[in-house]
This record gives C-alpha cells, structure tokens and sequence, in this order.
C-alpha cells in the first residue's frame, strides 16, 4: 500500500493523520474499532498546560509511602501485577534522580508550552472552535491545613504557561452554592482549559480525517515485520499491510510491537478509572474542579458529567478492580457533589513510561516506522503537538526530538 499508515485510533493517531495530511501525504488510519474506547476518550478532557514537571521526581517518590499508606487508595500496586509494575518501579526510581529530573522537566516544559497553541489550530482547522473551552480550573481542599500545604506546593512549583491567583468573590460564592460550603482553600488556574466532549472531538477528527480522503481500517495489529529493512504491519486478521511508512501511535499497545522489533520499551499501563453521567444541575459553565485533597477531578462537558481518580499500576489485561468504582462513588457522596449517582463505569490505560516523558521519534531499526506513544496523563493535551512533529519527521530525514526518543531506555 502506498502513503502512510497510523496505528492507532487515539487523540495521538487521529492529530497525526490530520498533520500528515496537511503535509500532503496519504494516510490510512488502523483502528481497533469502536468496541474498544481508547485511553484519550476515557480522560477528564483537561488540557494540563500547568503540568509541566515530569511525575517521575523526587518529591513524588518521597510522597509514594503515604499515598499506598493512605485511607483513600489514590495509588495502588496490585500484587497480582508485581511482574510488571516492580521493574517500572525501580526505573522510575532511577528516572527521579535530581539531574535526570531537571533534564526531564526541561524537554517536557518546553513541548508543553507549545500545547495550547496547537490546540487551538486543530479545532480552527477543523471549523470547530467550540470544542476547546478555554476557562481554567479551580484546585479545592478540604482543609485549612491541606491549603496551607496545597498553596506552599504551589509557590515552589513551575505552571509553565499557566498561572494562578486567589478565587475572586462571584467565583467563591459559586462554589459554595455547588458544594453547600465556602471551601477551606481554592485557587483559581489560567491558561489551561478542556475539551468539550469526547465524542464530539473524535467524531470531528474522523469527519475531517474522511473527509480529506483518509481510508479507515479496523484491525488490531499484532506484529511489526521487517522486509528489506522496512517495517510492515501485521493485523489480527492475518493481512499484512506494507505501506511507505509507519506511524505507531497505539498507546499501551505499542510495547509489544516495538519489542518485537528489538526496542526497549519499559511502559507500563497506569489505569484510571471514571464514572460518568448526565450533567443534572452542575452549572454549564463551571470549570473543572480538582478535589485535591481526594485525588478527584469532577469535569462538566457540553452533554455529560464525568467523575475520575485513582492511579493504578497494571497490566492491560487485569480485570478491572470494581472496587475503585464504589470508592470513587463514596468520595462524591462525602462531597455531597450534584452528581447522580450510580454512573456509567469506564477503566482504561494510561500508557506511561518511568521517565514519565512520552516517546516520540524514528526506529533505528526501520527508517520507515515513526512513534509516538507514552504521553501518560497528557496524552489529550500533547496530541495536536505531538501530531505536528510526527509530520515533521515523515517529510524530513530527522529522529525526532532527542529526549524523547527510545534510544534513552536502551
């Protein structure tokens, strides 16, 4: 087959179909089909802009001991997965040294800083500015103590192109009507934003892609041959599709893949669990609301409600702990937040590396497969970005931005 071909069906896969045909190139799009929702669907739809120091540090690996210690569980090692999250572990251990973490910090910042603007060129493209909402996001705590702590956090901390600033009175009156109380602590973030519904977004990304004459495949694949040094593609079905070029963009599934074809890839799928519901009375134009303090984030799209929390390391296949589901249901009702309850269940995988900073570059075992996976809680936020560099390399003869390519973990 002639163009190129992107495997996966994620924010990443659809953002870098759309640059590569900016580029003028043809692109067929593999997807798993519409069975299986992609991480990128289940998020909170929060563009983090303000998260630009890599969770791999030393202040969260001082802080790991308390959360597993915890009363609320907000991480969680399952002994069933030790197998897998036990050498992530170590390497995240190692990736947290100060020196790696500055490195890190500095790579991951400066995409970021480029995330917002690429944001808002994707939906201008699309012709659907209406789906990035850009209003912020209050941080809230539930305690006199927790703000005192939360606040000196965020003095020592970098936002990148966000700031914050205490709530002005409308904006504390507002919350207080929706949580029944005045908050212990809030503050009000600038420059971030989020999307305004999943489905909307992805069905505008797969109109366009269509539109521009992107041919979909629905497939899973299952092997990355090399014929003459170049990569092709297996899919479940037994075909095997060899196009000009490869872009894998698969998320958790792309470990397999790469390691297939020699590459270390020491990513783990960090699961997150969410429910979801109809909006009810929370106020339409609120923006989303980080329960600090219960590791919560509540966000209010244009049809929906969405609930999500919990950082689980695991494995792809785990059964899902429907526990977390009952626990995320009892943090909304000690908050006595409007939100109707039971709500609809959705677990899927972060595709996180130790380093916590994404894979993005060109194989050095086959010049004709490009990647871009491991973009753990920012996935949503860097896949314009990200989409635009993936572009970049198909038509140059480049590797990519040199902290983020594998070659780091070889």
């Amino acid at each position: 087959m002639n163009g190129v071909l992107v495997v996966g069906g994620g924010v990443l896969g659809f953002c870098s179909a759309l640059a590569l045909q900016d580029r003028g190139l043809t692109v067929t799009l593999l997807d798993e089909g519409a069975a299986v929702k992609p991480a990128s669907w289940g998020n909170a739809g929060h563009i983090a802009v303000e998260q630009v120091e890599p969770l791999a540090s030393p202040a969260s690996l001082r802080a790991v001991p308390g959360r597993l210690l915890a009363r609320d569980d907000a991480l969680s090692l399952p002994l069933r997965d030790i197998r897998h999250w036990l050498p992530f572990g170590l390497r995240l251990a190692l990736a947290s040294r100060p020196d790696r973490f500055r490195a890190g910090k500095a790579a991951l910042k400066a995409l970021v800083a480029e995330a917002m603007p690429a944001w808002e060129a994707l939906v201008s493209g699309l012709g659907r500015p209406d789906l990035l909402i850009r209003d912020g996001h209050y941080v809230i705590w539930d305690t006199g103590d927790s703000a005192a702590r939360g606040l000196a956090r965020l003095e020592r901390g970098d936002h990148g192109t966000a700031r914050y600033r205490p709530l002005t009175a409308g904006e504390g009156a507002d919350l207080a009507r929706l949580l029944g109380r005045v908050p212990a602590g809030a503050v009000r973030f600038l420059g971030s934003g989020h999307i305004a519904g999943h489905d909307r977004l992805f069905d505008a990304l797969r109109g366009r892609f269509l539109e521009r004459g992107g041919v979909m495949l629905h497939g899973r694949a299952v092997g990355l041959p090399l014929a003459g040094g170049r990569a092709r593609v297996v899919v479940e079905s037994g075909a095997e599709l060899a196009p000009d070029m490869v872009v894998m963009a698969a998320g958790v599934a792309s470990r397999p893949l790469m390691e297939g074809l020699g590459h270390t890839v020491p990513m783990i799928a960090e699961r997150g669990y969410h429910l979801h519901t109809h909006p009810g009375d929370w106020p339409a134009d609120l923006p989303p609301l980080v329960f600090e303090d219960r590791a919560l984030i509540v966000t209010r799209f244009r049809d929906y409600l969405r609930a999500s929390s919990f950082v689980e390391f695991s494995h792809p296949d785990s059964p899902p702990d429907r526990m977390k589901w009952e626990r995320l249901r009892g943090r909304i009702r000690s908050l006595d937040l409007p939100f109707a309850l039971p709500g609809a269940e959705w677990v899927g995988c972060r595709p996180t590396l130790p380093d916590y900073l994404p894979a993005i570059g060109r194989s050095a075992r086959a010049p004709n497969l490009l990647y871009a996976f491991g973009h753990q809680h920012l996935g949503l936020t860097l896949g314009p970005v990200t989409g635009r560099i993936v572009a970049d390399m198909a038509v140059g003869q480049g590797r990519g931005p040199a902290p983020f390519d594998l070659s780091r973990f070889g």
